[in-house]
């Protein structure tokens, strides 16, 4: 009787799951920006603007007048009907990619459902990862994985991953459009054996290549080790 019942709650578990995913995945197909809009993907669309020269306001993740005006310049360049929201074909000409949060479960010999992974999250991580250390050797591109991981468990940044990643003028790869280029599959595995909580750098928050010219801002943070070009500290 006793196995019957977990056998019932587990079912009913896994089908909320499934039902829940679904839902999930019609919002975000259907997902779109307009005048009033706020969050992070708000925040990527007046990025990839001002990138391109079409915004010249704040990249806060508020979708106001500004943002609009700047839409539709953006839609009637590029063919696009010019009404300042932006759905999967303006998404498109920007570049932003918006596939749908997939979580996937799995069932442990106990019966209870363990957590497993959020492939968004591998794609966005590896994109910034390929896009910042592409040259790097594998444990460098962990590293940088982990750099932005630690970042959402620190009070001075964004606390998710898509925050940290959009934070202005954060990544330089971001900025320039670099983190668009095609994935490697070293940079997917890097992505998620950060995920999993290797840190090669043992909690660092920033990295950066020590050969080129950058902020001398930097050079105040403690560095605590070089993983290929880059340096780690915090």
């Amino acid at each position: 009787m006793q196995w019957r019942n977990k056998k019932r709650i587990l079912i009913w578990l896994l089908t909320v799951l499934f039902i829940c995913s679904i839902a999930g995945y019609a919002f975000a197909q259907n997902e779109v920006l307009y005048w009033g809009s706020s969050g992070t993907k708000v925040r990527a669309v007046q990025q990839k603007l001002k990138d391109w020269g079409y915004y010249d306001g704040a990249v806060d993740g508020y979708y106001s007048g500004k943002t609009a005006s700047a839409v539709r310049k953006f839609q009637a360049y590029h063919g696009l009907r010019a009404d300042g929201i932006v759905g999967s074909k303006t998404f498109s000409a920007l570049g932003i990619n918006t596939p749908p949060p997939k979580t996937t479960y799995k069932v442990s010999s106990t019966g209870s459902i363990a957590y497993v992974g959020n492939d968004h999250n591998v794609n966005l991580l590896a994109r910034v990862i390929m896009g910042e250390a592409a040259d790097e050797p594998y444990i460098g591109k962990v590293a940088v994985g982990a750099v932005i991981l630690n970042r959402t468990k620190h009070s001075g940044f964004p606390q998710t991953l898509a925050g940290v990643v959009y934070q202005p003028l954060a990544f330089e790869s971001v900025s320039n459009g670099q983190y668009n280029r095609p994935l490697s599959s070293e940079a997917v595995r890097a992505a998620h054996d950060a995920l999993a909580g290797y840190d090669p750098t043992g909690g660092a928050t920033f990295f950066w290549n020590p050969y080129k010219p950058v902020s001398r801002w930097i050079w105040s943070r403690r560095i605590v080790t070089q993983i290929g070009n880059h340096v780690f500290g915090y």
